[in-house]
């Protein structure tokens, strides 16, 4: 079980971004992820006039790895970590290690 998903708000704490706030777009297998509006590079891309594509610069999100972000916990409003616990119905979800608020029930 991933402690970070898709959907999920993360903040950033580490590298050129950090403090910023985004939902996360995608998880790579690769223990990364892409993050909206955080991370943004320019790609210099040559256009193809056979499939239609202009070039020019294009603005992207990078992959951040999974280490320099965390959950965003809206009632500290703060970064937190996560952990795994089990319930009682043997059901695995994700809970706070700040407050023990459960994730996802």
């Amino acid at each position: 079980m991933r402690k970070i998903r898709k959907g999920d708000n993360v903040i950033v704490i580490s590298g050129r971004d950090k403090g910023r706030k985004g939902a996360v777009i995608r998880v790579l297998d690769n223990d990364k992820l892409v993050v909206e509006n955080i991370n943004r590079v320019k790609r210099h891309t040559r256009g193809n006039p056979q499939q239609g594509k202009a070039g020019g610069i294009i603005e992207k999100e990078a992959p951040l790895h999974v280490s320099n972000v965390a959950l965003f916990n809206p009632a500290t409003q703060k970064a937190d970590r996560v952990g795994i616990k089990q319930l009682e119905d043997g059901k695995r979800v994700r809970y706070f290690k700040s407050n023990g608020e459960v994730i996802d029930a």
